[in-house]
């Protein structure tokens, strides 16, 4: 498969693989578009937003507001001043913490390496289903997910696995083995509370790791539950508070066995033992490769692109940097037909990125991804946001996509050149029809908004 021109590629490094052009950076490119992408990838992972908090500070402070909130409704009066003014803080978090990273989109100018982390945060998906996950979306991505997106996949996933934000996400917190110590001592107390959650054994099979090909059962689904008794979140009074903690008295005791495969180790080896086995497995690899490709390429894949990167897992041991790379260097990843349609997120970033800017306040980019249909931090389940066209192409999203268009050529098309924009946005991408469509609106607004509701700006 021949490759398309430097210029073409330079457009397609930073549109496709990056998050869409800032000014200069399609020129920025063209000597080497391979070499502008691989020099991206870094051991310590992706880049760090500004601020934020880590999540043992964050759910110290949802414990807080929680016992006032209690301390409130037992006085009679649950909506004191100072817990509304509590409630407000966190929220207020939350929106600085999403503000934060989308800033970063906005300026980095490693935009692949940005693109990569997304695509592992969506991977291993926590929504903001409650005050507590929310606080905790953000730590969650700084420390389970960002430095360790250019590692070991197996890493990458017990990091998010043990992380509290995915503990209390999919309740695996409370889940309490059946024979375990705690609910022997439970039922001599005619205490009902907890039991056995499969949540996040499932998710963990059926979305981070095997897929739901790879033959297992609701058994081993059970099996892998039991084995993951006793992954939590320490409270205030235990010795990591407000961090993981294994309960060894919440773990359920005996061998486990898991898609053929037993696990005598005790304690939290067994579940990590699991994990290991599970990161190996060819239908990870198969799995994570085909998801990859849909992300990067096309919501259809090319079998050999899935192939190569799937060589690539297997022949590294789930080494994420040399997925990249493999992804990089396939002839596959360059084919100039734009068949990926940006999400709301990549969509409102690369506008920004398009004008050299960055979103002023999470009171107007919050509205606007939620009309779009992608709230802030709130996937609407463990899948992660969906990555197919269709899901974000439908006539009344697209009116949408305007209106917002509209409304920011009305803030920044005054200071551009249209023609030199739409050049600089889209470099070798912009087709003679784009090109003199924005050469003859009749004014730079219009212009502007032509040309991010283009199929070339709207696509990649």
């Amino acid at each position: 498969m021949s490759l398309p021109s430097n210029d073409v590629m330079a457009a397609l490094a930073a549109t496709r693989f990056g998050l869409g052009a800032r000014p200069g950076e399609i020129d920025a490119a063209k000597s080497d578009p391979r070499g502008f992408l691989t020099a991206q990838i870094r051991p310590e992972g992706a880049d760090q937003p500004l601020g934020g908090e880590g999540s043992a500070q964050r759910l110290a402070e949802v414990s807080d507001y929680q016992m006032q909130k209690r301390d409130a409704k037992t006085a009679g009066d649950p909506k004191t001043p100072a817990v509304k003014d509590a409630d407000k803080a966190l929220r207020d978090q939350v929106g600085d913490d999403f503000l934060a990273r989308a800033r970063l989109g906005a300026n980095t100018d490693a935009g692949f390496r940005e693109r990569w982390a997304l695509f592992w945060a969506n991977h291993f998906t926590v929504s903001s289903t409650s005050l507590g996950v929310a606080s905790v979306a953000d730590p969650f991505e700084r420390e389970a997910i960002r430095p360790h997106v250019f590692g070991r996949f197996e890493d990458l996933l017990v990091a998010s696995s043990t992380h509290p934000a995915m503990l209390m996400y999919l309740d695996q917190a409370q889940s309490v083995g059946p024979d375990s110590k705690t609910a022997q001592y439970r039922r001599k107390t005619a205490n009902k509370a907890g039991g056995l959650n499969e949540n996040l054994a499932r998710e963990i099979m059926e979305l981070h790791t095997v897929g739901v090909g790879a033959g297992y059962s609701q058994a081993d689904v059970t099996e892998f539950a039991r084995a993951m008794t006793g992954f939590s979140v320490g409270r205030a009074q235990d010795p990591s508070p407000h961090q993981f903690l294994f309960r060894a008295n919440a773990h359920e005791p005996g061998a486990r066995t898991v898609m053929g495969k037993r696990y005598p180790q005790e304690g939290q080896a067994q579940a990590l033992a699991v994990m290991r086995d599970l990161a190996a497995s060819p239908h990870t690899a198969r799995h994570v490769s085909t998801k990859l490709a849909t992300h990067f390429v096309s919501d259809t894949p090319p079998p050999a692109l899935v192939a190569r990167l799937e060589k690539t897992y297997l022949d590294t041991g789930g080494r994420l940097d040399e997925m990249a790379r493999a992804l990089v260097a396939a002839p596959e990843a360059w084919d100039p037909a734009p068949a990926k349609f940006k999400t709301p997120y990549e969509f409102a970033i690369s506008t920004w990125r398009a004008v050299g800017a960055e979103p002023s306040a999470i009171g107007k980019l919050a509205p606007v991804l939620t009309g779009l249909g992608q709230k802030p931090f709130s996937p609407p389940s463990p899948k992660g946001w969906d990555d197919q066209a269709q899901t974000w192409c439908a006539p009344d999203a697209l009116i949408k996509r305007l209106r917002f268009s509209e409304g920011f050529a009305a803030v920044v098309a005054d200071r551009l050149d249209p023609n030199a924009f739409a050049q600089s946005a889209l470099g070798a991408r912009l087709t003679p029809p784009v090109a003199k469509a924005v050469a003859r609106a009749e004014t730079r607004r219009e212009a502007v908004a032509l040309l991010l509701m283009s199929p070339e700006f709207q696509r990649r």
